[in-house]
């Protein structure tokens, strides 16, 4: 049973009845998907969520499909961890990782969006579905349209890291490089959607697509013992993954099922190479500077994020902040998290460790908050990025192994 009412804009209000749609016909900004909160709070409690599979479709009420999913039926239920190593060199006593890295087809969050997307696609009988995309979104879409027997157009700028053309192309997919970054791909996605009967997961499909990373935020207050963390770090991109985390915190206050009222501060992180939501953000504006990427950080690479608006309002009003760091804290928050958690993230999460620690010595996250980092994605997808030195060599004898790690490692 669905509890979707419609959709409606989040800037002038105009409603929508549920279809495929890009934005509002009127200004353009993005949709939002309208439920009915008072149906849902008659169906759904703890008691319901925790009989159900450790997945996404624990919160079945709260997605915007109409029949049972039939992709994505793994996707979810990703482990929250207490990071205390971590925690003690950012002088943290209550830190946690969200670790979507394990999820559930392709190792990224972006299974949960995709999840919905192409269920919903199959719903509206669409006879294939596409994306633009910087690499976690490509390699999702295409594993669940292969599940689903849909073919898969997939559109990626033409410096994407090789590793993950080969994890999107694996499926069968039709993959596209673009001559540009992912603004221009994103153009040439939107001009296609409107010219065939496909659906493009961040385009047509976006308000629903959206809907699938509230599932996150869910499940971060359901581990915390269903509470809301006093503040949570996320990696930006389009911006939409800060909001809908927002968004599933008060959907739980909203149903009655949590311990007090939402207070999380919300932290956006992004590379200074492509910064236009924190940099809105520094200068008290949810005005967004389009800024052309350059960054390792390929997956948040959107110069021109289309909730960016959005995520600006939600971290000020929160009592958030954001920053971003350079390449080299980039490549050095991959390593400290592998060092002291044993999780390898990709390019965005070493964005996430890295801000995290700056917030931690600007004091806008104070040590006692309960803290979640978002770790959103893989290490084995951007091995590029991270250069390290090549194992030392010796001949299979005791000695020159003695001699090997007195020299490399000071071992007496």
């Amino acid at each position: 049973m669905s509890f979707v009412i419609g959709l409606k804009c989040r800037e002038c209000g105009g409603e929508y009845p549920t279809g495929l749609r890009a934005g509002c016909e009127e200004c353009f900004a993005p949709l939002e998907v309208v439920y009915d909160y008072e149906g849902i709070s008659r169906s759904l409690s703890r008691e319901t969520i925790q009989s159900r599979e450790k997945n996404m479709w624990r919160f079945r009420e709260l997605l915007p499909i109409e029949e049972d999913p039939q992709v994505g039926l793994a996707t979810g239920g990703t482990p929250l961890i207490r990071a205390d190593r971590l925690a003690r060199i950012f002088g943290a006593k209550n830190l946690y990782i969200k670790n979507d890295s394990v999820n559930a087809p392709t190792l990224s969050f972006k299974d949960r969006v995709t999840a919905v997307a192409i269920n919903k696609a199959r719903e509206f009988g669409l006879e294939a579905v596409g994306c633009a995309s910087t690499g976690n979104l490509a390699n999702s879409v295409a594993a669940n349209a292969a599940l689903a027997q849909l073919p898969a157009y997939i559109l990626i700028p033409e410096n994407l890291e090789q590793s993950k053309v080969t994890a999107t192309s694996i499926y069968g997919s039709r993959v596209i490089r673009i001559r540009g970054n992912y603004d221009d791909v994103n153009r040439l996605c939107t001009e296609i959607a409107d010219r065939f009967p496909w659906g493009f997961v961040n385009v047509n499909l976006r308000p629903f697509y959206g809907e699938g990373s509230k599932t996150f935020g869910h499940e971060i207050a359901e581990q915390l013992g269903w509470r809301a963390p006093d503040a949570v770090v996320v990696p930006m991109a389009g911006g939409s993954l800060i909001s809908k985390i927002h968004k599933a915190l008060k959907e739980f206050e909203r149903l009655g099922l949590l311990e007090g009222e939402v207070r999380t501060r919300v932290y956006g992180a992004q590379a200074s190479g492509c910064n236009p939501i924190v940099d809105a953000v520094k200068r008290g504006s949810n005005d967004i500077r389009p800024v052309k990427p350059n960054t390792i950080a390929k997956s948040l690479a959107i110069g021109n994020p289309a909730d960016g608006y959005h995520a600006a309002d939600i971290i000020a009003r929160s009592g958030g902040w954001a920053e971003d760091v350079t390449d080299q804290e980039i490549v050095a928050g991959i390593r400290l998290l592998a060092e002291t958690e044993g999780i390898f993230t990709e390019t965005a999460g070493g964005v996430t460790v890295a801000v995290t620690r700056k917030l931690f010595d600007q004091g806008r996250i104070r040590p006692e908050d309960l803290t979640v980092l978002a770790i959103t994605g893989n290490g084995l997808k951007t091995q590029e990025a991270v250069q390290l030195e090549p194992p030392v060599v010796i001949e299979p004898r005791f000695g020159q192994f003695e001699q090997a790690i007195s020299e490399q490692w000071a071992v007496a």
